[in-house]
């Protein structure tokens, strides 16, 4: 995953060097959710709290790295907000803590988060995806919320590695597409909260060094450290 480049002083790869992008599989979209006894109803609620009372506010990951992590500082940095990151072990233990108050909000996956907003458990702010999710349609997305530069999607590919044959990466390519093209699969992987994605092998070589940049950036501009 691209975060590694910022998580690692070192690593025994370069994912830009060393892998062939092939093919890109699935986004997934996060939503922006909150206790409903916060009294957060929308991202200008939350983001008027936070301003009110610097550095008091805070939000949850399933750890430093971690999607919810880096959805998270993206939406702190587009908001210029002064709020605190708690990394726990896992989303489990993320969630327990937001839905009892101790966290003001976080960045959940759709699927896990689906139940819970339709139970009246938490609170859907926004999608961090550039259009509306079909999960989700009357939740805004963070762009239309006023802040485009904290879109944020979780993603899947598929790599080989470096100098595999053009042959075989255009090949795998083709089925990887043609897969993602099934009906039967589209709608499972949609009621998953996973959008399929098509890529040329071109395109995902694009999108990644794209993201590696991003992710190097934010790692700058919120003063994240390397583990090792």
């Amino acid at each position: 995953m691209s975060s590694a480049v910022i998580l690692h002083r070192s690593l025994p790869y370069d994912e830009l060097r060393d892998l062939e992008p092939v093919a890109m599989l699935t986004t997934q979209p996060s939503v922006l959710i909150a206790a409903p006894g916060k009294g957060f109803r929308t991202i200008a609620d939350l983001v008027a709290a936070a301003k009110a009372r610097p550095g008091e506010l805070n939000f949850a990951s399933a750890g430093i790295g971690s999607a919810s992590h880096i959805a998270g500082e993206r939406f702190r940095l587009a908001a210029g907000l002064n709020v605190q990151h708690i990394p726990y072990r896992g989303p489990v233990e993320a969630l327990a803590d937001l839905m009892t108050g101790r966290i003001d909000f976080y960045f959940l996956p759709i699927a896990p988060a689906l139940p819970l907003i339709e139970q009246g458990k938490v609170a859907a702010l926004a999608v961090s995806t550039p259009q509306r999710v079909l999960l989700l349609p009357d939740v805004p997305t963070i762009a239309e919320a006023g802040y485009p530069n904290a879109e944020y999607l979780f993603w899947g590919g598929l790599s080989a590695p470096a100098k595999t044959p053009r042959t075989i990466v255009d090949a795998l390519n083709r089925e990887v597409n043609k897969a993602l093209g099934m009906p039967a699969i589209r709608e499972k992987l949609q009621n998953l909260g996973a959008e399929p994605k098509p890529m040329t092998p071109d395109q995902f070589a694009k999108f990644l060094a794209g993201d590696v940049a991003a992710m190097v950036k934010l790692g700058k501009n919120a003063n994240i450290t390397p583990t090792d």
